[in-house]
């Protein structure tokens, strides 16, 4: 099984992106975070067109929103509440093939890193505090196949980033963000797909900012989007890739997606 996941920043915006992109890496399941829509004007037709005739979508009206669209019937779906600000950042659902799979959209948390000085800030501190909550309460599940992917905005190793020292006080890679992060990991016993292939000495980015003039030039990225399995998927891990190239195409999100291939 094949799942891809990206934050699309805005679906219908880019569209035309996200069904060359189906057509090229033919995921089994693909999971969407910034979708900006409210669930009605999901643009559902070109989906179902490639076969993506499953879908369940999270979404609210020009802000976040997520979505999980799939070959493969769900056996159920459903929304946890880990946002105070009742945010659609989650959507979890069970695929016909027993896989639990949850679709995160992580709180960016603005660009002050202190939680008394800016609230959203404060905001993704508590959602991150959420989640650890969440898994740590379902020991039991983790001999089950799950899934968690997402755009988590959190960058947690050095070569998550393009210098670590310079970013250690830029929100996404503050030491208590990294700590939050791994505090999610451990609480299920995750691995970090990415860096199951990819050594921790090696840099490797999947979000490029807008703000650069020439980003493949400065190629200042942050590892923001992340596939995690649990300990019930050991053994099943194929590959994974970063596909690094979509960061350069016309009209492109500033986020790139994650592939993994998984023997389910």
């Amino acid at each position: 099984m094949k799942i891809a996941t990206w934050n699309v920043n805005s679906v219908r915006h880019r569209i035309n992106l996200v069904t060359l992109f189906l057509r090229d890496e033919q995921p089994d399941v693909l999971c969407l975070q910034e979708t900006k829509v409210e669930n009605g004007l999901f643009p559902a037709e070109p989906f179902k067109k490639l076969g993506y005739v499953h879908q369940a979508i999270h979404g609210q009206k020009a802000y976040h929103g997520v979505a999980i669209v799939a070959r493969q019937p769900f056996r159920e779906t459903g929304v946890q509440d880990f946002c105070r600000e009742g945010h659609a950042r989650h959507m979890g659902v069970t695929l016909s093939n027993g896989v639990e799979l949850h679709n995160f959209y992580v709180p960016a948390g603005g660009d002050i890193p202190d939680p008394k000085a800016n609230d959203k800030f404060d905001h993704k501190l508590h959602f991150l505090a959420a989640m650890e909550k969440f898994f740590a309460a379902r020991p039991a599940k983790r001999k089950d196949p799950v899934v968690l992917v997402g755009d988590l905005n959190v960058a947690p190793l050095e070569n998550d980033v393009w210098s670590h020292k310079q970013l250690l006080k830029i929100v996404s890679h503050t030491p208590v963000e990294t700590r939050l992060l791994n505090q999610v990991q451990a609480a299920f016993d995750w691995t970090d797909v990415t860096r199951h292939f990819v050594p921790d000495s090696e840099k490797i980015y999947s979000w490029w900012s807008y703000r650069a003039a020439d980003w493949e030039a400065s190629d200042r990225g942050r590892r923001l989007d992340h596939v995690w399995t649990s300990p019930g998927l050991k053994g099943a891990l194929k590959s994974q890739k970063i596909i690094k190239k979509m960061r350069g195409w016309q009209k492109a999100s500033d986020h790139v997606p994650v592939v993994v291939e998984l023997d389910t």
